[in-house]
């Protein structure tokens, strides 16, 4: 008997039931640095991020990082499977398991094969174990792997859904924003109707979407890495213009009307579930929050986003350096944590107002020109 394998195969297949429980079925986040799924994650995203550097074809690279969520997700539960197989040939192995077949040797090679067609639950039958305690962990093996299967099955249904609940959201915010959505463009939309009040009804659904997000992402971190199915939008932009809005609506706007009390109440609920969703995001991710190079709200754009903001009729009470300095202490709340997340996630960051009116998503299609349609 070789007690090394044994020990080696039991102590991986350990290894890999705990870290397939902690990321398929347990519903909430693992801190233990160690994991086997952070490993796999660690040296695949290194791998990602080194062909993107050599790829230089803006649509090439764009389809790489569509494919990276999904395939790496099939990779983990591979790797998974193949380890499981691995544990269960270095028991059979180590414990000299007497096999029935024509044409055996006693080597891994034979137990690995009778592992797969095991686990499998091939049943070809060429390769069987003739005593008690191989046939039983025969039956163990072939156990595992159905459950393993019937894990996977169930567990993908579920991811998908709450991706397409993600991205119902986010589209909805293209026709009230823009593309890429900006809190300028909304606030401007919103008042240019004489509907201020239904942005504060729109803010409530966000603070929906952001706790929604949270608890998604906290059981599922891979969502985070699925981008969306339309071009100039992403969970991140929608997040950060939601937050950028937010961070607006909590300013005094001149002549302190009727809906401003009401949407400086809202805009602080919705930054604040908004904001913990950033936050236990790049936790989980193992990213840590970088001041941004750039001000994404310099002197020009803040005095764009004010005459914007004027000309929509909801000018803010006090341009002053007291108003922008206010501004600035949201903004720090929040902008190092979506930079991080933007620079490893390989997602664009929206700007507070855009420099020049573009047409929607819902404008343009591959059959028509970009014209902005009324």
């Amino acid at each position: 008997m070789n007690l090394l394998a044994v020990i080696s195969g039991v102590l991986l297949f350990g290894v890999v039931l705990v870290d397939t429980f902690e990321t398929m079925i347990l519903p909430r986040t693992v801190t233990r640095r160690f994991r086997l799924t952070r490993l796999f994650y660690m040296l695949v995203g290194r791998a990602n991020r080194f062909l993107l550097k050599l790829e230089h074809n803006p649509s090439l690279r764009e389809a790489q990082l569509n494919a990276y969520a999904p395939l790496s997700l099939l990779g983990l539960i591979v790797l998974w499977a193949g380890m499981l197989i691995l544990a269960f040939a270095l028991v059979h192995w180590g414990l000299k398991v007497p096999l029935h077949g024509e044409m055996l040797r006693s080597d891994l090679g034979t137990y690995l094969y009778f592992s797969g067609v095991t686990f499998l639950t091939l049943g070809f039958g060429d390769v069987t174990a003739t005593n008690g305690i191989g046939r039983f962990l025969a039956v163990m093996e072939a156990g595992v792997g159905f459950g393993f299967l019937a894990i996977v099955i169930s567990y993908l249904p579920v991811l998908y859904q709450s991706f397409s609940r993600r991205e119902t959201t986010i589209c909805m915010l293209d026709a009230r924003a823009g593309s890429p959505p900006t809190s300028a463009e909304l606030l401007r939309r919103y008042s240019e109707r004489e509907n201020m009040p239904e942005l504060v009804e729109l803010l409530k659904e966000y603070e929906r979407w952001s706790a929604e997000l949270l608890e998604s992402f906290l059981s599922y971190p891979i969502l985070a890495f699925y981008r969306s199915q339309h071009d100039q939008q992403s969970w991140l932009s929608a997040l950060t213009a939601v937050l950028d809005t937010c961070a607006i609506g909590r300013l005094e706007f001149a002549n302190a009307p009727a809906w401003q009390k009401a949407l400086q109440w809202q805009a602080y609920l919705t930054f604040a579930m908004a904001r913990h969703a950033i936050i236990d995001l790049a936790l989980i991710l193992y990213i840590e929050p970088q001041d941004p190079p750039m001000n994404r709200l310099d002197d020009e754009q803040w005095q764009r986003l004010t005459h914007s903001l004027k000309h929509a009729g909801v000018p803010l009470a006090d341009t002053s350096a007291t108003t922008r300095a206010q501004l600035a202490e949201m903004r720090k709340q929040y902008e190092p944590y979506v930079y991080s997340l933007s620079k490893a996630l390989f997602l664009e960051l929206p700007p507070w107002i855009m420099k020049e009116a573009t047409a929607d998503n819902w404008q343009t299609s591959a059959w028509e020109t970009d014209g902005h349609l009324k």
